[in-house]
């Protein structure tokens, strides 16, 4: 069982490897996560559950984690303003100036380090874990 102060993750990334990964380390950390395999089903999630933090991948299929992005920042609800770390192999500047443009908070590229990645969502969710 969580508390009110407990942030909770929602990891989007269509790779199973990548989110028992980021699992892992957050969850040793402190922060209770769900994951998602892409941005359709991340907005389903959005609608039943409180989160504190966005972590998204950028290539899914059926909604990729620009289009998520542009759609929950469209939204004029409280959870279109969660914080999203974007985590990909990208680093084309202009597919880095897209995601930013869609609504990412901060955009960092893959491979993460666990410890990395804690720290990243502390900072971006305002947790004291890490």
């Amino acid at each position: 069982m969580t508390d009110d102060t407990t942030k909770r993750v929602l990891v989007i990334d269509d790779a199973g490897l990548v989110r028992r990964y980021y699992r892992s380390a957050l969850e040793a950390a402190g922060f209770v996560v769900a994951e998602a395999l892409n941005g359709l089903e991340a907005l389903e999630l959005l609608l039943g559950d409180r989160f504190d933090l966005l972590i998204v991948d950028v290539n899914m299929p059926q909604m990729d984690g620009v289009s998520f992005l542009q759609t929950l920042r469209a939204k004029s609800l409280p959870l279109s303003s969660i914080p999203a770390l974007v985590v990909s192999t990208e680093a084309a500047p202009q597919r880095v100036a897209a995601v930013r443009a869609a609504g990412a908070n901060f955009y960092i590229m893959k491979p993460l380090r666990p410890e990395e990645l804690v720290e990243y969502a502390s900072l971006l969710c305002g947790a004291r874990n890490g």
